[in-house]
Order: structure tokens, then sequence, then C-alpha cells
């Protein structure tokens, strides 16, 4: 059993990763602001001993009392619609707030985990992603302010590795979908279920051929967790390498909801990648994790919850 501290606790992630610890007999402390978290996501927690919830803003000093065996820092606004709307918050907590949470972590003695992203890769020059490729990313555009922010978190989190000796690890997270998502987040998948499902346009950007490559939650934080469990500190890819264009996608979703829907095209936005696929080797020969549950099973699954939340 371990003591285990997630910044971001009451988000999309946070929340399916404190399930999985508490059902696995670790005790819990969530940390939230609820910027863009939610209580919903993990009340059914609030009874659960070894459970904790603290609202704090960890861009703020960060104080957890008694001993801590893992920090994992997920606090960050992770949509575009989100990080475009906070700017300077979402630079803080990648800034800031991983400065803290690794301070947290250094003073308990505790493995650090940082939540990076693809979007260090920008748009791509190499296809698909590994762990060597640096990216190509503009530090100033509108998106920089998340990309820059996670490139920088990953940066303090090695700093602290080799100067400090602190037990730290590094996830690349690729798309990710599924139950507890927000309907208004800006997320695709998001967004074209909710659309599907009220009647409305699905919005495409672009041509519709630009791909990005979807992980089911379940699949996400089984390889979140095996990497937590490894000893490995160098950043891994956790993502489902199976590639699909965002018409695909809106064929896919509205096959499944059985919607009559149009689809609506609309200019690309600044800096927006036109292709995002994991390489994954690392993750299967290190954590022996590769994905198992296919786009349209998972679409299924997130369609039934959506269909709940927003009453359809």
């Amino acid at each position: 059993m371990a003591r285990v501290v997630i910044t971001g606790g009451a988000g999309f992630l946070g929340s399916h990763l404190a399930d999985v610890l508490v059902g696995r007999g670790d005790e819990v402390v969530a940390i939230d602001n609820l910027i863009t978290g939610s209580r919903t996501n993990i009340e059914h927690l609030f009874a659960t001993p070894g459970f904790t919830f603290v609202e704090h803003d960890v861009s703020n000093y960060v104080w957890v009392p008694g001993e801590v065996d893992a920090v994992l820092h997920f606090a960050s606004p992770a949509s575009p619609i989100d990080y475009l709307e906070m700017p300077i918050q979402t630079l803080k907590v990648g800034s800031l707030g991983t400065h803290n949470a690794l301070g947290l972590a250094k003073a308990k003695d505790a493995t650090f985990f940082i939540a990076s992203t693809s979007e260090v890769y920008g748009d791509p020059h190499v296809h698909p992603q590994d762990e060597s490729y640096w990216g190509n990313v503009n530090p100033i555009g509108p998106r920089g302010v998340y990309d820059e922010a996670k490139r920088f978190s990953e940066a303090m989190t090695m700093a602290y590795h080799r100067y400090h000796g602190l037990d730290t690890r590094i996830v690349r997270i690729f798309n990710t979908y599924g139950p507890r998502m927000r309907p208004n987040d800006g997320r695709v998948v998001s967004n074209f279920i909710v659309q599907a499902l009220q009647g409305q346009p699905l919005t495409i950007y672009g041509d519709g051929t630009q791909t990005r490559s979807f992980c089911f939650v379940e699949d996400e934080v089984r390889g979140l967790i095996a990497l937590l469990d490894s000893g490995e500190h160098d950043p891994v890819n956790i993502g489902n390498p199976n590639e699909f264009t965002m018409l695909e996608l809106a064929e896919i979703v509205l096959a499944t909801v059985g919607s009559s829907s149009t689809i609506e095209m609309h200019p690309l936005p600044t800096d927006d990648p036109t292709q995002r696929k994991p390489d994954i080797t690392r993750a299967r020969e290190l954590l022996g994790w590769e994905p198992k549950v296919q786009l349209r099973e998972g679409i299924a699954r997130t369609v039934e919850y959506f269909a709940a939340t927003i009453g359809h």
C-alpha cells in the first residue's frame, strides 16, 4: 500500500487514476482547484477510507502532512479551449505548479510523476513520433502556452532527477477520451459526440484530413500505472498508435449515435498539428503495455456516458 498525491485529482485523467489507485489499496490525496476538474468526478470516493480531497491551486505552495510515496502532477488545463481562455494559469501550473509539486516530492523522498503531452512534439516533422524527437513548437503562438509549459515541466523534472537524485517519471500522453470528459471542453471526441447527440452539425477544422490517435481512458490509465510502478526516468509515450482522420472519426461518431447531423468545415486554428501518432515501442518493451480498446468500442462507451450526462 502506498500514499499517493494526485494534483488535478478531480479532473478527467486524475479522477480515473484515483479510482485505480484506491481500488488497489493505496491511499490517495487528490488536490484540485476545480477550474476544469469537478467534484462529481470523485464524489463516489468521498466515503472511501484512505481518500482525501483538498481544494487548492498548486501554482501556490503545496504541502501535505504525513508520509507520501508518490506525487503525480496532473494539474493543468488540457484542451485547446481551456488553455486559450486561461493562458497565464496554464503557464503557471506548468512552471510554478511543477516546481511546487517537485518540492513536495523532494521533501517527502517520494517518486515524482509528470503528466506531459504529445503537444511537446508540436506540428511534427517526424512520423510517427518517438521519444527521441525534439519537436516542432512555435513558442510564441497561441498553443505555445500549453506546449512550452509542458516542455518546461519535463526539463524541470529532469533537473530534479539529475541534480537532487529524485526518482522521476515522465509520460507523454496522446489524445485520450472516455467517460468524465466535459461536454464543453473543446476536444474533438467530446465535441463530435455532443453535437451528434444534440442533432447539431459536427464542426471539423481544416479539410478533415488531419490525423489524431485516440486512446481510451481505461487503456491510458493502465499505461500510466505501469509507468509509475516501473523504474523508468526518461519520457515514455502512452497512446494508441491507430491513426484516424477527423472525417473518419466524425463518421464513426455519427454511426454510433445514429445521428443525421451534417458536417461543417471551419478554418484550421493557428499551429494546429496536421498529424499525430505515437511510436509506442518503448512502452511495449519497458512496460509490456499496449492499448486494447478499439476506437469504435471506446466511442460507444463514451457516447453512453454523454447520453446519460446531457440527458439524451
